[in-house]
């Protein structure tokens, strides 16, 4: 995949098709607010899996029952890229449903 920096509107475009997704700075980012603190830990684990099939990580942050991502491409000069919006979509797969906090 691609790591050249999408243009400002290419990023709102593809948010738009991400509901819950938002830009945070120089990132896109979601939380997503599940039933449990079980729940969060084995979906933290499932986007673990996914960032390593992709080989793109994110930030990944575990609360009681939450668990918020914030992404970007490092070696775009950590803009915005493709392979964020991949491993967003791959995300949202994993967590239908769920709303975010």
């Amino acid at each position: 995949m691609p790591d050249e920096p999408l243009s400002q509107k290419e990023i709102e475009d593809r948010l738009a098709e991400l509901p819950g997704w938002s830009l945070d700075g120089d990132r896109i980012a979601r939380s997503y607010r599940l039933g449990s603190h079980f729940a969060a830990a084995a979906l933290v684990v499932h986007i673990a899996q996914v960032q390593e099939e992709l080989g793109h990580h994110s930030d990944l942050t575990l609360g009681y029952n939450t668990v918020s991502l914030t992404v970007n491409t490092h070696s775009a000069g950590g803009a915005v890229t493709d392979l964020d919006f991949a491993l967003a979509r791959r995300v949202e797969d994993l967590a239908p449903g769920h709303g975010a906090s």
